[in-house]
């Protein structure tokens, strides 16, 4: 895998930066990728939606 299809899963209520996973970009490129996660900063499941990776 590269590191063009790598992206960073953020808490939505937290902002906290916890998982990292790729995208298929052919597939979901226009889509926003979202996902229940849980977030151990919250201590609880919550959305965690597709951020930016800093280069």
């Amino acid at each position: 895998m590269s590191q063009d299809n790598l992206l960073v899963l953020r808490c939505s209520e937290c902002s906290e930066k916890n998982y990292y996973t790729y995208k298929n970009k052919k597939k979901l490129g226009q889509f926003k990728l979202e996902m229940n996660k849980h977030c151990s900063r919250c201590g609880k499941h919550t959305v965690h939606k597709e951020g930016k990776m800093k280069k």
